[in-house]
């Protein structure tokens, strides 16, 4: 296939291009490559596989409306994996207009740009943020989510809508997808993991919410871009079965789904630190503080759509994937 990828140099979009690569697509990566955290590491993901000849990158920002729609002119691609975003809860806590340029506008942009050249498939970003308020766990995709306690969270439902839309107008395929706290190496220096272990290497002390017993259902990158693909592969259909009396929220009579993509093991933050410091052979000195505005006590993903539709499930263990992302950590800053 010919693949449209929208933040190929971030964490999750440069190792889906690797894999789509491996197997023999053309991918077109976009990223704008903005500041929110430091650039350099998004270049070095995307030098692991620029020189591939079937891939092509270029530096656009989603809210730029001519831009996108050059994208989709030029390349012509089948199908497109939307996983740019302006990423973070808290940061939307104090920059919340980022998030309705790029995760709303942007996104838009998107959307019309797959209705103009009939892609045959979009599959996008949600995030496991969209639950909010809700108590009832494992989170399941038969539920509502109609209380998101972030901007972030609120953008992520909004795309979810959005694209209800566009496949119900235009019967354009879609597949929202919900990601549950993504981590590995390569990953985002903005994320938990990622300043823990700087902190402990250097003895600083590591600052953890609500005391460190929130739950959170950690899902390792290779697990991730092994379900993405899979989706992927099988664009969304409308459910023949749907009940407007009894409307299930996860399908439609549209050819739109959502999907919960998580390790379906939640984990405590306290023994994800013990396994880091295992990981590390280091001690974390540990400031405990209250649960942060914005912030969710419990992740917990059910995944049965997942395991029938496409037999997948997940299967990295949280000790595992830490143990490599710090093997990875050690070697890219040469610790």
């Amino acid at each position: 296939m010919k693949v449209l990828i929208t933040g190929a140099a971030g964490f999750i979009g440069s190792s889906l291009a690797i894999r789509l690569l491996n197997r023999g697509d053309t991918v077109i990566g976009i990223d704008n490559h903005n500041n929110y955290y430091d650039p350099k590491i998004k270049e070095d993901r995307l030098s692991r596989f620029t020189l591939n000849p079937s891939y092509t990158h270029v530096r656009v920002d989603l809210a730029d409306r001519r831009g996108i729609e050059e994208v989709f002119s030029n390349f012509k691609p089948e199908c497109v994996v939307n996983l740019a975003a302006q990423a973070g809860v808290r940061y939307s806590i104090e920059n919340p207009l980022s998030y309705i340029d790029s995760n709303i506008v942007g996104f838009a942009h998107i959307l019309e740009g797959c209705r103009n050249h009939k892609i045959a498939h979009l599959v996008y970003a949600s995030s496991s943020s969209v639950y909010g308020a809700n108590t009832k766990i494992p989170f399941s995709v038969k539920n509502n989510v109609d209380h998101p306690l972030s901007l972030y969270a609120a953008s992520k439902k909004a795309n979810e809508l959005m694209a209800h839309t566009y496949s119900n107008l235009y019967d354009l395929p879609t597949s929202g997808l919900r990601f549950f706290t993504v981590y590995g190496p390569w990953g985002r220096p903005d994320m938990a993991l990622f300043k823990f272990t700087k902190s402990i290497l250097t003895g600083e002390p590591i600052e953890v919410y609500n005391f460190g017993k929130h739950k959170r259902d950690f899902t390792y990158i290779d697990d991730i871009v092994e379900g993405i693909i899979r989706i992927l592969d099988k664009p969304a259909t409308s459910n023949s079965g749907w009940n407007s009396n009894m409307p299930d929220p996860s399908s439609s009579i549209a050819p739109w789904r959502i999907y919960n993509i998580g390790c379906n093991e939640p984990v405590e933050l306290l023994d994800f630190i013990i396994a880091l410091e295992n990981a590390l052979g280091k001690k974390a000195e540990k400031i405990l503080l209250p649960l942060q505005s914005g912030d969710v006590p419990d992740t917990y993903a059910n995944i049965d759509d997942l395991i029938d539709q496409f037999q997948y499930k997940p299967i990295t263990k949280y000790q595992e994937g830490i143990g490599n992302f710090v093997r990875w950590y050690r070697k890219y800053y040469n610790i």
